[in-house]
């Protein structure tokens, strides 16, 4: 999947029409914690806390227009996706199902409903909840929105847009994995600007079928994926994603609960930033390669702070979130 730099600045164009550009900051005491200049990009600053609200503003907008008897969507989310897809659908006069795993985040949960889904919990884990949403949505005749679209990816690449424009001699950019737009529409936006930056995905040890997957040649399904970084909560890896990570990604690494925790903690004594698990893992991989980046300028996807209270209370304490 490829972009020229003319339709990711339409997708900006389009993006930036509703909401601001979010920034990337270098943060001295992150700095001093690595040794190399660390840039942040905050895509925990958009309106839904999250960098998924960008996709589902290209991908409403592409609904619309292509479909205009679709009257509603369906999708299934652990939480940062569902916001984006009900705020935008909303916005647009769709009705928005959305399905999540029995045990989701409840402050998650409470925003979907807010920004306009009709929530329903269904399985234990993502992989299931999606079969659930494709099932309901042929049934009802709702137009179901996948994790894994060319609109989605084009709208997400926006972030990497505004990175790799605003610092574009960037050595390495780490980005977590789920079902992999993040790290797709990153690599789509350094092709497309010509940057040179290495793209890191990162992952959980306990939901690695991105790694496994890279690793196989082929997808590699997993029996779980229990961790508290719920946006890596993947057991199924998206083969569209996976064949271009696969090919394009310089590595993919393995991050544990107790180092992502870590990472969170280091956020907020270093940023003041809250960040859920998925959008510290990759600061959690880069202090992990810290020797390997000494002396370079590298940034780090914060993809979203969307974390329970009893979650970061539990971090801030020394601990790791149990699930």
């Amino acid at each position: 999947m490829q972009f020229t730099k003319d339709e990711l600045e339409a997708a900006h164009a389009l993006v930036t029409a509703t909401m601001f550009p979010t920034p990337q900051h270098a943060w001295p005491l992150l700095a001093e914690r690595v040794g190399a200049e660390v840039f942040v990009k905050h895509e925990n600053h958009t309106p839904t806390g999250s960098f998924k609200v960008r996709g589902a503003l290209t991908f409403i907008d592409w609904l619309t227009r292509t479909h205009p008897e679709v009257t509603g969507i369906c999708t299934a989310t652990r939480g940062n996706h569902g916001q984006g897809q009900a705020w935008a659908a909303t916005r647009a006069g769709l009705t928005a199902k959305v399905y999540v795993p029995r045990g989701n985040s409840v402050e998650k949960n409470s925003a979907m409903r807010a920004f306009g889904a009709e929530l329903i919990e269904f399985g234990e884990d993502f992989d299931t909840a999606r079969e659930e949403a494709y099932r309901v949505a042929a049934e009802e005749n709702l137009f179901i929105v996948p994790p894994f679209h060319r609109e989605l990816v084009r709208g997400v690449a926006t972030y990497g847009y505004e990175l790799f424009t605003a610092v574009p001699d960037l050595d390495a950019v780490y980005v977590p994995i789920g079902c992999g737009s993040g790290i797709c529409g990153t690599i789509a936006a350094r092709d497309a600007l010509g940057a040179k930056a290495e793209v890191i995905g990162v992952v959980s040890e306990n939901a690695p079928t991105a790694k496994l997957s890279v690793e196989a040649g082929r997808p590699i399904e997993t029996d779980s994926a229990r961790t508290f970084a719920d946006g890596m909560a993947v057991r199924v890896p998206v083969p569209e994603a996976l064949a271009i990570y696969g090919e394009k990604a310089a590595r993919i690494l393995t991050v544990s609960d107790a180092e992502v925790a870590g990472a969170i903690r280091a956020y907020y004594t270093d940023t003041h930033n809250l960040a859920e698990g998925a959008g510290a893992a990759p600061l959690a991989a880069l202090i992990r390669e810290r020797d390997r980046m000494q002396g370079k300028k590298v940034a780090v996807i914060l993809c979203g702070g969307n974390i329970d209270q009893e979650w970061f209370v539990t971090v801030l304490e020394g601990g790791v979130p149990a699930v």
